[in-house]
């Protein structure tokens, strides 16, 4: 009989924590597990939720093809920088620890669909991917890999652009990395950017603008400064959708706006009509 129970018997608790999550462009509730189904993607207006490092990687990459390289290199403090939020080397800690890298960037070689590539990945949770010494020399590397090995290199950028905190240090890594791109042009080996939200400041005014064929993810915030500081400098209104990809492609600032769960397929068909074919693995 149903309205018959047992007292003893406690009520049952559904637990949901977890289960659901809030996408910052429509501001939905929406189910996780569809997001995850998405790769990583609002399943109500498409905007895509944030990646980390490894995940853009699994992304990308063939299952178990990448192998990092230069992991153990780690910024240090040359300016002896502290301001009203602490000290840099104690921010330096707790995003190593946050995260688990040692600064902003991954780097290394992989496959995608077989075909051999030079890859570099920003990590926007350590210090909002922001360019220091360290992401410059790895980089930089990466492009001298791709330059020797003849390997197209691939860059993903997802930055708040250069890091203060290294004043001049970080900054000249624009020049740094753009000289190495030069000199990996003059060899004729492809360089693919991909502009993932957000790439700003001195990661847009150097290398993330220089790949031979630019792509970006759908409604990714792209600039050197941001829409607020612009429009307060010149005091008129914005065009809908500045610095926006769409904005962008429009004015043929990049040549692609990919979905995310097209990204692989996309590179795949470009390393297959560019790439050189390579017999042997990267040493």
């Amino acid at each position: 009989m149903a309205w018959l129970f047992r007292r003893d018997r406690p009520p049952r608790r559904v637990t949901t924590e977890g289960l659901w999550t809030k996408c910052e462009a429509c501001r939905e509730i929406v189910y996780r597990a569809d997001v995850e189904k998405n790769a990583r993607t609002c399943p109500r207006c498409g905007q895509p939720f944030r990646l980390s490092a490894t995940e853009r990687l699994e992304l990308l990459l063939d299952p178990g093809s990448f192998e990092e390289r230069d992991a153990g290199l780690r910024s240090q403090d040359p300016l002896g920088f502290k301001d009203n939020r602490g000290r840099y080397t104690d921010r330096l800690q707790s995003s190593r620890a946050k995260t688990g890298r040692e600064d902003a960037l991954v780097s290394g070689v992989g496959r995608i669909d077989g075909h051999p590539i030079v890859v570099c990945v920003f990590e926007f949770g350590f210090m909002g991917g922001s360019m220091a010494s360290v992401v410059g020399e790895k980089i930089t590397r990466a492009i001298e890999l791709a330059t020797r090995k003849r390997i197209p290199l691939l860059v993903v950028t997802c930055s708040g652009g250069a890091r203060m905190q290294e004043g001049v240090l970080s900054l000249m890594q624009m020049a740094k990395t753009s000289a190495a791109l030069g000199r990996l042009a003059e060899e004729r080996v492809p360089y693919f950017v991909l502009l993932a939200d957000p790439t700003t400041g001195g990661v847009t005014a150097s290398f993330a603008m220089l790949g031979d064929l630019i792509l970006a993810e759908p409604r990714a915030l792209i600039g050197f400064a941001g829409p607020r500081v612009i429009q307060e400098t010149i005091r008129q209104p914005l065009p809908e959708g500045f610095q926006r990809a769409e904005f962008l492609l429009e004015h043929g600032m990049v040549d692609l706006v990919v979905e995310r769960k097209d990204l692989r397929e996309t590179l795949r068909r470009l390393l297959a009509f560019f790439a050189e074919p390579v017999e042997s693995p990267v040493p």
